[in-house]
């Protein structure tokens, strides 16, 4: 028996669970039990005796015991402030027999002793060594850790994926200003005022959107503020009397139909860049038409991949070995090597000259807007390419190696009729016809490109222009 305590311990069991009494009963015999001990017990038997004496008894309800019970009460009350009562050292003892708690009962989930085990209450129970059931439980425990772990793992990537991506909406934002002020400079004095409209253009994209990322940031916190808001209010109207509670009762069913939704990421999250380099001295050519030049692509960097670079004037594009730090947003192709032009084309005649040179492994075509960004890319569309030697035609409905080529091009045209649904690879230094696929488009396409040398860009080239002022535009766009 455990030493320390005021109350004889024996003398609080219940004879019939072997347990502390819970709600004793005293029969007229002397002898207390349980309520719910001595009822099964009469119910078992299917008449009133006794468990202890064997005493017949009437079928009048026996009393509580209340002397008992407080007492009861009182020792239960001295171990839960005494918790180390029947510690020794490192081990622990069981409060009602004071014998090592040495098993673990799997039906009631807590440690026994050897009594324990042997009584009533854990009669026919699973009991196992302590130590098999801590390390079960503490295997369970960990099963049900490790998606939480997963998640903070999450929340704490998604948090520096904003932060990054806040970061670099502030470095492309300094480069764009930089270049914006390049081109300026080179238009001379009469063009400032061109210059300051842009860069105010600029700021104010730069503060939308990085606003919008610290307001992603921030989200959490504001929903987290509302939805204790609403809480409060709900439990000041659970307060209130019936007659003010039923009044607000329908206000109060309001609030808490109010929607949470998660945050979701949007594309069109980074910079503009496009929007703001590119064509833009096109774009006062009434001002400077005889130093302006004009390319009829201008390649998106919020959709390169991040081993790409892009010259300033976003033109022509380049491998690197080493990837560059850039947020992985959903426009950006990821492992494909693809960058895409910044407009697409769904109704029209456009054609553009993309300089290949000497690089040994690139393709030019255009894909759709749907185009697959993340993982293996799926080309929804189709493509001149060179790789080994070889030159294919690729589309959706195959592949064919193009063998009438005398010399290697230097540069590939391409001349794209959406409306009439057909799409033209030349050579421009020769006129030499390289393939034509026919097909119906059915979503917009993109200018796309690939190019693994890291020693040759390939590179749109601009167009001469000659502008006349027309009522209605031709219907072969710019002259060449």
């Amino acid at each position: 028996m455990a030493s320390g305590s005021t109350f004889p311990e024996d003398d609080l069991i219940c004879p019939v669970c072997c347990d502390i009494y819970k709600d004793p009963v005293l029969l007229s015999c002397g002898h207390s039990f349980c309520r719910r001990c001595h009822q099964e017990f009469w119910r078992e038997k299917g008449f009133q005796e006794c468990p202890v004496c064997r005493r017949v008894f009437s079928k009048e309800l026996p009393p509580q015991n209340f002397a008992l019970k407080s007492l009861c009460e009182a020792f239960s009350k001295s171990k839960l402030d005494s918790p180390t009562a029947l510690e020794r050292g490192s081990e622990v003892f069981c409060v009602l027999h004071g014998e090592k708690l040495k098993l673990f009962c799997q039906e009631d989930n807590q440690p026994v002793c050897l009594v324990c085990r042997d009584s009533k209450k854990h009669k026919n129970h699973d009991c196992i060594p302590v130590d098999e059931a801590a390390q079960d439980k503490k295997k369970e425990l960990k099963t049900v850790l490790k998606p939480l772990e997963e998640k903070l793992i999450v929340f704490n990537t998604d948090k520096q994926t904003c932060n990054s991506t806040a970061e670099h909406i502030k470095n492309q934002a300094q480069h764009t200003e930089r270049k914006i002020k390049e081109e300026f400079e080179k238009l001379h004095e009469f063009l400032r005022e061109e210059e300051e409209a842009r860069i105010a253009e600029l700021r104010e994209e730069e503060e939308q959107k990085s606003q919008m990322m610290k307001k992603k940031i921030e989200e959490m916190s504001r929903k987290i503020s509302s939805l204790t808001d609403i809480i409060r209010e709900i439990e000041e109207d659970l307060r209130a009397e019936d007659i003010s509670f039923l009044k607000n009762y329908k206000a109060s069913m309001e609030r808490t139909q109010i929607p949470l939704l998660d945050p979701q990421l949007v594309s069109g999250g980074l910079i503009d860049m496009a929007k703001h380099l590119g064509n833009m001295p096109f774009r006062v050519w009434k001002k400077m038409q005889e130093i302006v030049k004009y390319t009829p692509v201008i390649l998106d960097p919020n959709t390169a991949n991040p081993q790409y670079i892009l010259s300033d004037d976003l033109t022509s594009v380049i491998i690197s070995e080493e990837r560059q730090q850039l947020p992985d947003n959903p426009e950006r192709f990821d492992p494909g090597r693809f960058v895409l032009g910044s407009e697409g084309f769904n109704s029209g005649t456009h054609s553009w000259d993309v300089e290949v040179g000497d690089s040994t492994h690139w393709f030019v075509g255009v894909v759709t807007e749907s185009v697959q960004r993340k993982g293996r890319v799926i080309f929804i569309g189709c493509r001149i390419s060179y790789n080994k030697g070889k030159y294919r035609a690729v589309s959706p409905s195959g592949s064919v190696i193009l063998q009438t080529l005398r010399r290697k091009p230097q540069r590939v045209r391409v001349q794209l009729d959406s409306d009439r649904g057909e799409l033209s690879f030349s050579d421009p230094d020769n006129s030499t016809h390289l393939h034509t696929f026919t097909h119906t488009f059915t979503e917009r396409l993109f200018p796309c490109l690939l190019n693994v040398s890291n020693v040759v860009p390939l590179r749109i080239l601009p167009v001469k222009v000659s502008i006349q002022m027309l009522d209605t535009l031709p219907p072969t766009g710019h002259n060449q």
